[in-house]
């Protein structure tokens, strides 16, 4: 019952995705057909994990390039250690410090990653997860890979999309999210 719930959510969830990459002013998709080509993998709530946040005080800001040859401004925001597939990983969640100049996106993190699926089912740009500020209670956030969404990148070139940093490399596939763009997958 409680899958069938979860993946009910997750297909709601995906739905509304699909139409913001069409509906976005200067999205990457503007022919209706091209929605067909958007895969994910099945809602599998194994990939619903809880880690440990660890904040990361007094980080010092950098330039985090992107696919189109810019860099954004990032600081590093916490460490995140949870178990997927009974293997110990940690991800570097981030903001981006022109975001959250922005009032509705003052509590936004970003979360990008790559894993081994890059490049073979997924895109090999690598992938994203959003988070909020309000998501980690007692230093804690649930990290839901059922969500991780591609760069616009992944959709047509140009676009300034963060490249995930090296340390953002998880060791275990991440069969969960959005899979690779386009007619050949």
């Amino acid at each position: 019952m409680a899958q069938t719930l979860f993946a009910e959510q997750l297909a709601k969830h995906r739905e509304t995705y699909k139409k913001d990459l069409m509906a976005s002013a200067g999205g990457p998709l503007t022919a209706e057909e091209d929605l067909a080509y958007i895969q994910f993998y099945a809602a599998d709530s194994t990939y619903r994990v809880v880690a440990t946040v660890e904040r990361i005080p007094k980080a010092e800001p950098f330039e985090m390039p992107t696919y189109n040859g810019m860099t954004r401004p990032h600081v590093a925001y916490a460490l995140l250690s949870f178990v997927l597939h009974g293997k110990p990983q940690q991800l570097t969640l981030y903001r981006n410090l022109n975001v959250i100049r922005i009032p509705e996106y003052r509590d936004h993190l970003f979360l990008p990653f790559k894993d081994v699926t890059s490049g073979k089912e997924t895109y090999g740009g690598g992938r994203y997860l959003d988070l909020r500020t309000g998501d980690i209670q007692n230093g804690r956030v649930t990290l839901d890979f059922n969500n991780a969404y591609n760069p616009y990148c992944a959709f047509k070139e140009g676009y300034p999309c963060p490249i995930p940093p090296k340390n953002n490399l998880l060791t275990v596939p991440v069969e969960a999210g959005e899979k690779a763009f386009g007619k050949d997958h």
